[in-house]
């Protein structure tokens, strides 16, 4: 039975060891992915600003051939007037020009205006690629470091999970189920030291009995209280 025990002890260190390994590779998978997501960040606001400034230029664009129709409707009427024979008439057309000047001066104002949001756009713009460019510089070197650790990870899986089932093989079946279902109920603790007549995976006193018979008996004990696997350094 003590042969069991060593195989149980050596089966919880693997698993412990198995637990270690898959919380680092959550964690290294959980730090790809916060870079992943910190690149689609910054990106997504790049080519919102991109974007926005396609429009604005577009709004420029229909801005500027509204202001140079209107500029040729200017020049038509000017060139109108030396022909115009009544006061009325004469009248009308200077009313024409004014307004349309009016109008070129609406539409200058508001080219300028799109012209300073284009620029302002563009240096936000300019500032959000310099910020990509350092996020993509620091995700593909640190992105390549995790890949090459998880790569490691899974090799020492491999390895160990081979190694475990060699060790639950050696097991009767009752105990290697009782061992599983511990592990799964106890936080992947299923073995653990009595020391001074303590459990020391609950900490709670042990029945003299049982403890003084942990020394003696060679059945394997469980923990009255967490139902642990026991076992005790042999002094």
């Amino acid at each position: 039975m003590q042969e069991k025990m060593q195989l149980l002890k050596d089966l919880q260190e693997l698993d412990q060891e198995l637990n270690a390994i898959r919380q680092s590779r959550r964690e290294l998978v959980s730090e790809q992915e916060v870079l992943d997501g910190d690149l689609q960040r910054v990106q997504t606001m790049v080519d919102e600003l991109t974007a926005e400034t396609g429009e604005l230029g577009a709004q420029r664009k229909e801005l500027a051939q509204a202001l140079n129709q209107e500029k040729d409707n200017v020049e038509r009427a000017e060139g109108r007037l030396p022909g115009i024979k009544t006061q009325k008439e004469y009248v009308a057309v200077l009313k024409e020009i004014d307004t349309a000047k009016k109008l070129n001066k609406d539409l200058e104002e508001q080219i300028q205006a799109k012209d300073d949001e284009i620029a302002a756009l563009g240096g936000e713009r300019e500032e959000k690629e310099g910020e990509l460019a350092a996020v993509e510089e620091k995700a593909e070197s640190r992105k390549g470091e995790i890949a090459e650790a998880l790569a490691g990870f899974e090799k020492s899986l491999d390895e160990k999970d081979s190694q475990r089932k060699v060790l639950l093989e050696q097991l009767p079946a009752r105990i290697r189920k009782r061992y599983q279902m511990l592990l799964d109920r106890r936080g992947g603790v299923a073995v653990v030291e009595a020391r001074r007549g303590t459990c020391l995976g609950c900490n709670m006193q042990l029945p003299p009995q049982l403890f003084n018979s942990l020394f003696q008996t060679p059945e394997i004990q469980t923990c009255p209280h967490c139902n642990r696997l026991l076992f005790v350094d042999q002094p």
